[in-house]
């Protein structure tokens, strides 16, 4: 029944996500199938560490298979690139049963899921000028540094 309300959950998700949130949502799971293997792979947990890694590959693939080569041309090429030298490691780290290269692929997939969630973050709204309701950050800052200031 659990697995049932959470599948249902996330193909919610999956099906009212934008395309941004559904990239983010592929790095959480790159991230978290990492995240995964490295714990199995210090239990000892030999089956259990392949499937992970092996889910992580996959979300790898389908983040390559995503990249729109004729719109991004230059950046879609290095992160495919980035896809294929991770995917790489991940199988290194499978076959020699070892935790750096999953330490190294965690890192950049973190560095990677930091830049989209900064590219999902809607710009500021512009205040009009002369708006007497709005005071710059600085001065209000400045005037109120420890909180609210009558």
């Amino acid at each position: 029944m659990f697995h049932s309300a959470q599948d249902a959950y996330l193909e919610s998700r999956v099906l009212s996500a934008d395309p941004l949130e559904l990239v983010r949502m592929l790095y959480q799971g790159a991230i978290g199938a990492v995240q995964d293997a490295r714990r199995q792979l210090a239990d000892g947990k030999i089956a259990a560490r392949s499937r992970s890694i092996s889910r992580a590959c996959d979300i790898l693939m389908e983040l390559n298979s995503a990249l729109d080569h004729s719109r991004v041309g230059e950046i879609a090429r290095r992160l495919a690139a980035l896809y294929a030298y991770m995917h790489g490691k991940l199988l290194e780290a499978n076959c020699q049963q070892s935790d750096p290269p999953l330490g190294e692929v965690l890192s950049l997939l973190a560095t990677l899921a930091e830049a989209w969630a900064g590219a999902s973050k809607p710009a500021p709204t512009p205040v009009p000028a002369g708006n007497p309701w709005v005071q710059p950050q600085e001065a209000a800052a400045a005037r109120a540094p420890g909180g609210w200031s009558l």
